[in-house]
């Protein structure tokens, strides 16, 4: 049951998700340093009732800070972590970057996990995921990925309440990040330096703005737009003067600053970043 059809602490979340944790002789835990995948390695490793392996696949779509995250993590709490290569940028399928990229994505993601798993290989997708066209789910199916915070009937919400719980101040507001590739429209092929062109535009715009703030490089067939949540909208002009010059650097059309929607680059169905 998703934790927005009744009232949720971080007490309430982590007795639901170590009981769906324990169900499992080991787990290998895909670490992408977003909250709903630290929050739930952090939980699987200190409930000490099982073997637990991290997982962190690095790409062009994984932002650096992402990573520097997770290895930071692995350090502080001693987790048994792996970085390993995604693969999927070797994926001619991904690359033309479809209405279901995902799909591809994660299936490479998880074959590679494959070769490493302790055990059953664990996402942190939770119920709020569930609504939305997520093919990467199909790829997670395929492989027989079990997504505990879905199994304890946990949303966002109680993700945060478990990271409040656990202390864990410095990601327990931070905004959804979904990897890179989502900001790039659908049918506009996946390019390695339009990847780092966006991390860099959100990079700076967060540093100035607020790290927990959402915000959006959008490459699309018009050029670049950025979005950013409602709370700036007083500061749009600020934010296209802090980027413009970039964008006329690298020869790309700056399209303005405008409210963020969830999804605008995804042009088929429902979901997105």
């Amino acid at each position: 049951m998703p934790d927005t059809a009744r009232p949720d602490t971080g007490a309430d979340a982590e007795a639901r998700l170590l009981a769906a944790l324990a169900a499992h002789d080991g787990l290998t835990v895909a670490v992408s340093g977003g909250i709903d995948s630290m929050v739930l390695a952090f939980a699987a490793h200190r409930s000490g009732r099982l073997p637990v392996r991290m997982v962190h696949a690095v790409s062009p779509a994984v932002p650096p800070a992402a990573t520097e995250r997770v290895r930071a993590y692995a350090g502080r709490e001693g987790w048994d972590l792996h970085v390993v290569e995604a693969g999927e940028f070797g994926d001619p399928d991904y690359l033309k970057n479809p209405v279901n990229r995902c799909y591809f994505c994660k299936s490479n993601l998880y074959d590679r996990l494959g070769g490493l798993a302790l055990g059953t290989v664990a996402s942190g997708a939770n119920t709020d995921d569930l609504g939305d066209y997520r093919p990467g789910l199909d790829a997670a199916a395929e492989r027989d990925v079990v997504h505990p915070y879905v199994e304890a009937g946990i949303g966002k919400a109680g993700i945060r309440a478990l990271a409040r719980r656990y202390g864990l101040t410095d990601i327990a507001e931070l905004p959804a990040q979904p990897c890179l590739a989502s900001r790039v429209e659908t049918g506009i092929a996946i390019d390695a330096a339009d990847l780092a062109f966006i991390d860099r535009i959100e990079t700076r715009l967060r540093s100035r703005f607020g790290e927990t703030r959402t915000i959006r490089c959008r490459i699309t067939a018009a050029g670049v737009a950025v979005e950013a949540d409602e709370s700036l909208s007083p500061d749009h002009a600020e934010m296209a003067d802090l980027i413009r010059g970039d964008c006329e650097a690298e020869g790309r059309r700056f399209l303005g600053v405008r409210p963020y929607r969830r999804g605008s680059a995804f042009l088929h169905g429902t979901g997105g970043a």
